[in-house]
């Protein structure tokens, strides 16, 4: 269901009501894209300056995951916005298919990069010593490429499933296949792109925590490197949870539309924008966890602002210089 398709067969008594809500709608969708695009282009920055992606495999797959949520931020949030708040679709038949099938793409990125990182973390806790020859920022580019060429297979679908059309005089992007294909392509989007996903995820840290909280050796609880291997996994798992939860409701929607009571009212227009702006605010969560778990984050994005202060100190001082030879020039002439 597109939203352009529900606004149609909706009539609303008052239209100051629907004004207000694409207000709020609209200033929904632009703190979710400040968020992320500061937020992610911070994780990226710090990930950068630490040098140390070609040596810890976690780093790898959080940078993967920053790239993900960058694209979905820059490429979907504003053109999504535009189906609650315009009248009609107006970026061409090309964005049309392209912004939903980012929409996918980034999606499954995300969700394939967090199991793999799941996978990372229970290897590296459980198995530290057999997983050192397996745990390379090789293999760690390696099950990237495998992630993202996964994310296209499964999301090049969509590519034909949104089109362009012209209905009673209003352009709109809305979903050009029968009802049946459209059924069993949701139903595998959510069986693969959220279901199995989620059920990996939370077989390989169900183990991860048990073995974290179970080890009886003293010695090496105390270990600096074991406490750290606490805090990362305690990062990962979090920005998981918050990945399952968020995107929970627009696949409980979709199911909805599907298998359950759900009229076009403004009841359930309301509950698909709210699916969808929830589903997206996950996109800019990440940098906040890694700011209030992870004191090396902090540590780099105070690195990254006070860097940035520094070059714009040191350009004032440079246009006050050029500003005062030029005015010695010419009170000397």
């Amino acid at each position: 269901m597109s939203g352009y398709n529900t606004r149609m067969n909706l009539s609303f008594e008052n239209s100051s009501a629907w004004k207000a809500e694409s207000v709020v709608i609209s200033l929904g969708f632009s703190l979710i894209f400040l968020l992320g695009t500061v937020g992610n282009s911070l994780v990226l920055a710090v990930l950068f300056r630490n040098g140390q992606m070609n040596t810890k495999t976690t780093n790898l797959f959080i940078f993967n995951l920053g790239i993900a949520d960058l694209c979905f931020i820059v490429f979907c949030v504003p053109f999504q916005a535009t189906i609650y708040t315009l009248d009609e679709w107006v970026f061409g038949p090309v964005l049309c298919k392209l912004v939903h099938f980012i929409i996918f793409l980034t999606m499954y990125a995300s969700i394939f990069t967090l199991t793999a990182v799941s996978l990372d973390r229970y290897f590296a806790i459980c198995y530290p010593l057999r997983s050192r020859e397996m745990r390379t920022p090789k293999n760690a580019l390696t099950s990237i490429c495998l992630v993202w060429a996964l994310a296209l297979v499964f999301s090049a679908p969509y590519l034909s499933y949104y089109t362009q059309m012209d209905l009673a005089g209003t352009v709109v992007c809305i979903p050009a296949w029968e009802s049946r294909p459209r059924v069993i392509m949701d139903v595998c989007t959510f069986i693969f792109g959220y279901l199995v996903p989620v059920l990996v995820l939370s077989l390989t840290y169900a183990r991860t925590i048990r073995y974290l909280w179970t080890s009886v050796d003293p010695v090496k609880d105390m270990s600096e490197s074991r406490r750290a291997k606490r805090k990362v996994t305690k990062m990962i798992i979090i920005v998981t949870v918050l990945f399952c939860i968020c995107w929970l409701p627009h696949h409980l929607v979709i199911f909805c539309m599907w298998f359950g009571h759900f009229p076009l009212n403004h009841t359930t227009y309301v509950l698909r924008i709210l699916s969808h702006l929830v589903a997206y605010t996950n996109s800019c969560l990440n940098p906040i966890v890694y700011a209030l778990v992870s004191k090396h984050f902090r540590k780099g994005f105070r690195k990254v602002f006070s860097c940035s202060l520094r070059k714009r100190e040191v350009n004032k001082v440079h246009v006050v210089q050029a500003v005062n030879t030029v005015s010695s020039v010419e009170t000397s002439n």
